[in-house]
C-alpha cells in the first residue's frame, strides 16, 4: 500500500492533483497546479426534480426564493455523502471553473470523518468516478489529521491532542495520540442549528418567523456570546398571527439566547467526552489545551464561553473553514506526509 501512494505521489507533477472537503455549507478544493484554494458553496438547484440549473454559490443565491418546481438542496448532511448524483454534479462544475479542460485521470485527495463506515467511505470513491467524472484515483484522508497538520500539531509526535471541528450542520470531536486518532465522535450540532434556535426565539419574543438565510445573517451581524455585547438589527419576516410580511426590530440579547442553546449542548458533549478519554491523555489535553476550528467558529468569543463550560482552555484556530482544507495541501505538497493518505477503491463483487 506505501508503494502505492508513492507511486501516485511520483505521478503527481504529471496529473492533475486536487485535495477537496466536502462540507455541508461549502466545498473546498485545493489545486496542485495553480497552488490555490477555491470555495464555493455546497448548493444544487434543481429544475423538476432532473435538471440541474445552478451550483455552488450561484445555486445558494436561489436560496429560499425560488418556486416550487425547484430546489435548492446540500448534497451533504451531517458531514457525509447524502446525494452522490447531485454531489458529483456539484464537484464537477466546481472542477470545470479551475481547470477548462474535462478533469479525468486527475488525483483526488478526500477527507472523511473518522466514523464514516465502509460504504460511505467508497461513496467518495463513486463520485470522483461516475458519469461525468472518470478514471481518477481516490485517496482518504481523516479530517481530524488534516485540521492537526493545518493548526502545526504532529500527529506522530502527540501524546494527547484534542481538536473540536464545528461545521454548518455537524461538530466532530477527537483525540489525537501516538499517530493515530484514538477516539473521535460526531455531533449533529452546527451553525445551522444555531440558526435553527435564533428562528425559534425570534419566533417566541416577537411573533415572527424568519427563513435561515436571514437567521444565518443576524448571527454573522449581532452573535457574540458575550452579555455585554447589545446591539439590534431591523428585519423583515412573516407575522406568525396575520401571515403578512413585517419589520421588526431584533435585540443582540434574543440572537444570543438562540445561539448559546446550540453552543451549551456542545460544551456538555465535550464534557462527557473527556470523561471517556483515558486519564493521563485527558490530563495531557488539559495541559496543551483543546483546538477548536471550523467554519462556526467565527462567532466571536465561542472559545471563552466553552472554556467557561468545561474548566478547559481552547486554542481558537484562525483558518476557520479553511483550516481541513489547508491540512490537505500539506499532505498533497509534502511526499513525507502520505502516509495519512490511503487509497479508497470501488468495491469488488
Amino acid at each position: 500500500m506505501e508503494n502505492e501512494k508513492i507511486k501516485i505521489r511520483g505521478r503527481g507533477m504529471l496529473r492533475r492533483v486536487y485535495g477537496v472537503d466536502l462540507g455541508t455549507s461549502s466545498v473546498k478544493i485545493y489545486s496542485l497546479s495553480k497552488n490555490k484554494k477555491y470555495m464555493q458553496k455546497n448548493m444544487v438547484a434543481i429544475r423538476n426534480g432532473r435538471q440541474v440549473i445552478a451550483v455552488g454559490n450561484d445555486a445558494y443565491e436561489m436560496y429560499e426564493k425560488t418556486p416550487r418546481n425547484i430546489q435548492v438542496n446540500c448534497p451533504i448532511q451531517n458531514g457525509k455523502i447524502a446525494n452522490i448524483s447531485v454531489m458529483e454534479v456539484g464537484l464537477y462544475s466546481l472542477l470545470k471553473k479551475i481547470e477548462p479542460y474535462t478533469p479525468f485521470g486527475a488525483v483526488m485527495y478526500f477527507t472523511v470523518p473518522v466514523d464514516a463506515t465502509a460504504i460511505e467511505k467508497r461513496a467518495y470513491f463513486t463520485v470522483a468516478n461516475g458519469s461525468m467524472l472518470q478514471n481518477n484515483k481516490v485517496l482518504m484522508v481523516e479530517s481530524p489529521i488534516a485540521d492537526a497538520l493545518a493548526m502545526g500539531i504532529s500527529p506522530q509526535e502527540s501524546k494527547g491532542s484534542m481538536i473540536v471541528n464545528i461545521g454548518a450542520q455537524s461538530t466532530e470531536l477527537s483525540v489525537i495520540a501516538g499517530g493515530k486518532v484514538i477516539i473521535s465522535k460526531s455531533l449533529q450540532l452546527g451553525g445551522m442549528k444555531m440558526d435553527e434556535g435564533i428562528i425559534s426565539e425570534i419566533r417566541k419574543n416577537y411573533n415572527l418567523h424568519l427563513g435561515r438565510r436571514t437567521a444565518h445573517r443576524l448571527k454573522t451581524a449581532v452573535g457574540r456570546l458575550n452579555t455585554q455585547s447589545k446591539e439590534a438589527r431591523k428585519v423583515v419576516g412573516i407575522d406568525s398571527v396575520s401571515g403578512l410580511p413585517r419589520e421588526e426590530t431584533v435585540s443582540s440579547v434574543v440572537v444570543n439566547e438562540g445561539i448559546s442553546s446550540c453552543v451549551d449542548e456542545i460544551a456538555k458533549e465535550i464534557k462527557t467526552f473527556l470523561e471517556r478519554t483515558p486519564p493521563q491523555i485527558a490530563y495531557q489535553i488539559a495541559q496543551e489545551g483543546i483546538y477548536l476550528t471550523g467554519g462556526s467558529t467565527r462567532l466571536p468569543f465561542i472559545e471563552s464561553y466553552l472554556g467557561n463550560d468545561t474548566g478547559y482552555s481552547f486554542k481558537l484556530s484562525g483558518l476557520y473553514e479553511q483550516c481541513t482544507i489547508q491540512g490537505l495541501e500539506k499532505i498533497i505538497q509534502d511526499s513525507g506526509l502520505q502516509q495519512w493518505a490511503s487509497p479508497i477503491r470501488q468495491r469488488k463483487l
